[in-house]
């Protein structure tokens, strides 16, 4: 399911749709509950009893963290870096500008907390640090 994600943007409204499918494919792998003769479906507290939703979302956060890390630390030269830092001409759309996928990124550094990110990505052992506390963070 998280094939590609490094590339995601998540907004809230997917973030929700993400949980609704992670809690629909664990319904059918944990099946239903069997009381006094009779099988109920398990609801949403019995699932979060079981596993602890938000892995899948957790799981996108550290894919796109460490994609994030592996661009950064790109020489000039490699065409994934250029199209990285392009800046078009083009002038962008009234209204609110879209999410884009750098804003995902500095959000999850800004959730755990980490000031100093490029100095970090530079050094493979500190950013490592980083993408494993973000395993673990919510």
């Amino acid at each position: 399911m998280t094939y590609v994600s490094e590339t995601w943007v998540l907004k809230e409204n997917i973030i929700q749709k993400l949980l609704v499918f992670d809690r629909k494919i664990s319904r059918g792998i944990y099946g239903p509950t069997k009381e006094n003769q009779t099988r109920r479906i398990k609801n949403n507290e019995e699932l979060d009893k079981l596993i602890k939703h938000g892995n899948t979302v957790n799981c996108i956060k550290v894919q796109r963290l460490s994609w994030f890390g592996h661009i950064q630390r790109m020489p000039e030269a490699r065409a994934t870096e250029n199209i990285f830092k392009w800046n078009h001409l083009t002038t962008r759309p009234r209204g609110r500008p879209r999410y884009r996928w750098e804003d995902n990124i500095i959000q999850d550094l800004g959730q755990m907390k980490i000031k100093y990110w490029l100095a970090c990505v530079r050094d493979r052992a500190k950013w490592k640090d980083v993408v494993e506390k973000a395993k673990t963070s919510n």
